[in-house]
């Protein structure tokens, strides 16, 4: 019998770990996860963020798209130092593409006039996905009539990489130069994972990069 059975039966040895196995890789891996947190948590917030450039240029651009404080604070004190004479704020368009919507007007007004901006000017913006993709082909056409050469982009520092990214590749070619001014408020590359909204923030700005890089600019971008 053996002689047949061995056309449609065979015997198979095989190894699985058990249950305390894999709970004690499981402790294992946290443990050098929190010894070495210094490292990645740092690593993965730096990721996210442009490098800081800062040289004197035509415009200086607030990324209004999640209304900050800072941001127009931040865009007020470059102002004053002398590195542009004008900034543009993007806000949302009404229904009439030409003409800004009244309550996003009114809180860049309101931020403008806290941080004591001297002059600026906004840009509506229709919100159309990709989000930031959209707004900075509708920046780039307002820069154009306007014959800006040169822009320090003042933004949220987990975004920056990412609207960094962007701007460079329209702005590029046109030979607009594009600096970059990352922002921070209490949530930084080294300290995202002391709060939930901060770890947040960064998985979602983390996923957001990895869309734009890979997809976007490659695919939507170049056939746009």
């Amino acid at each position: 019998m053996g002689t047949w059975r061995r056309h449609f039966f065979y015997t198979r040895e095989s190894i699985r770990t058990t249950w305390k196995f894999r709970i004690g890789m499981l402790i294992v891996v946290i443990f050098i996860g929190a010894l070495t947190s210094g490292l990645w948590i740092g690593q993965i917030g730096r990721s996210l963020v442009c490098a800081p450039d800062l040289a004197p240029s035509d415009v200086i651009l607030v990324e209004n798209f999640d209304p900050s404080y800072i941001l127009f604070e931040r865009a007020a004190a470059l102002q004053k130092a002398g590195l542009a004479p004008r900034i543009l704020v993007p806000v949302q368009a009404s229904p009439d593409p030409a003409v800004a919507n009244p309550v996003s007007k009114g809180i860049a007004e309101v931020m403008a006039r806290q941080a004591r901006i001297g002059a600026w000017a906004m840009i509506p913006i229709r919100e159309i996905e990709p989000i930031s993709l959209n707004a900075a082909f509708q920046i780039r056409d307002h820069l154009a009539r306007e014959h800006v050469k040169s822009l320090v982009v003042v933004t949220r520092g987990f975004r920056s990489r990412r609207s960094s990214l962007v701007y460079r590749a329209l702005l590029d070619d046109g030979g607009t130069q594009v600096r970059c001014d990352p922002m921070f408020g209490r949530t930084t590359p080294e300290r995202w994972t002391d709060s939930w909204h901060g770890i947040q923030e960064v998985v979602e700005e983390f996923l957001k990069l990895q869309y734009y890089r890979f997809y976007v600019i490659p695919f939507l971008f170049r056939h746009s």
